[in-house]
């Protein structure tokens, strides 16, 4: 079947077909993964009234699974009403002691591709040795991973995402996506009804990138460009950071990348700009978070100019003066910010995935020395002092 515009026989040929195929299944996957929720939505309202006691929410993962808690904190925060934080499982693990404290009743949501990352399993059996009390909800596209299975003295919950969404390629593209949207709904699960028409319409604009602007993003890959940053305030942050790596991943580290928020990247960062680096901004539709990311673009004019600055916004910003702007819709239609960061990630997966074909490498296995694999090996987990 062809994906992305390559044909079955083409994509076998260059090692993209799983990716190709994993960016273009996610509209159809949010939609199951909607169905999913509502299918299960009793069983998790009694989760959730079992952990009534939490006073501290940590959303984990390790690499791509962590940036999914730094979307998601400001709904958990907004929608349980409990303070929530993103940690992600590497730093928990190096640090347990740092990140639990025994008399707090904590929730730990773990999200995880694979749940056999040794960061994933340990992380949780650290919460479970320090807290007195600790809720597991596990987010997890394996239902046989360690992470599933994991036993504990406290109550659990574990959404296994459908089979699809267990990507076989090395990066994590409808996977990430796919735990960002069971994320979201789990925080919201009280008014999981009013969530349809958002899935609905992010599936719409996903679904319509992939169809109609693919030779679009092709064709900007094929541009010269040897730095990226990726910009996002809010939900968006945890976008940047993904686009970040998914760029850095699928190109084998042959395009440097950095992400930043739009505030942050005027304390410092803006130094990396040069003429070899292209500037993705990430807007919001938030009229008041969109306020500084305009002004960020006027800043951008003093110092060194990047060589190629594109925006991704929900509607065609009029007032914005960028060498290519992508908008998902000219509709009235406005999605929730927390909604729209997860459609936000696919045109730059796209564009990863067209720059690795444009450098000769294989997206579904772009790593030509194997310093990155699809799961991460090697690392051993001590038992703390």
């Amino acid at each position: 079947m062809p994906y992305l515009g390559y044909s079955s026989a083409e994509l076998d040929q260059y090692g993209a077909m799983h990716t190709a195929r994993e960016i273009s299944q996610q509209p159809a996957l949010w939609r199951k993964i909607y169905q999913q929720t509502k299918h299960h939505e009793k069983d998790i309202l009694a989760f959730l009234k079992a952990t009534k006691d939490v006073r501290r929410i940590i959303l984990t993962g390790a690499g791509t699974s962590a940036f999914i808690g730094l979307s998601l904190k400001g709904s958990f925060l907004r929608n349980r009403g409990i303070v929530t934080e993103a940690i992600s499982s590497t730093d928990i693990v190096s640090h347990p002691r740092e990140y639990f404290h025994p008399d707090i009743p904590t929730l730990l949501v773990s999200f995880a591709r694979s749940g056999n990352s040794p960061e994933s399993a340990a992380a949780v059996s650290f919460a479970d040795e320090i807290c007195k009390t600790c809720y597991h909800l596990i987010i997890t596209c394996n239902a046989e991973g360690l992470l599933a299975l994991h036993q504990t003295k406290n109550e659990k919950y574990v959404f296994n995402l459908p089979k699809e969404a267990n990507d076989q390629s090395l990066a994590m593209t409808s996977s990430y996506s796919g735990m960002l949207l069971v994320g979201q709904l789990l925080s919201d699960i009280d008014r999981l009804s009013q969530a349809a028409e958002s899935v609905e319409l992010i599936s719409t604009y996903a679904e319509n990138t992939i169809n109609d602007f693919a030779l679009e993003f092709k064709r900007l890959a094929a541009l010269d460009f040897k730095r990226a940053v990726f910009l996002g305030a809010g939900p968006f942050f945890g976008t940047a950071m993904e686009s970040e790596l998914k760029m850095q991943e699928l190109t084998d580290g042959r395009v440097v990348c950095k992400s930043d928020s739009y505030l942050g990247f005027r304390h410092g960062p803006k130094a990396v700009i040069d003429n070899t680096t292209l500037v993705a901004y990430i807007f919001s539709n938030n009229p008041y978070a969109l306020k500084y990311e305009k002004d960020l673009l006027g800043a951008m004019k003093t110092g060194r100019k990047p060589f190629f600055e594109m925006g991704i916004s929900e509607k065609k910003l009029d007032d914005v003066k960028l060498d290519f702007q992508f908008s998902f819709s000219d509709s009235g239609a406005v999605v929730k910010e927390d909604f729209l960061a997860i459609a936000s990630v696919v045109p730059f997966q796209m564009f990863a995935f067209f720059k690795s074909l444009q450098l000769g490498l294989k997206p579904d296995a772009p790593s030509t020395s194997g310093a990155i694999t699809r799961v991460v090996e090697g690392v051993h987990i001590y038992s703390m002092a």
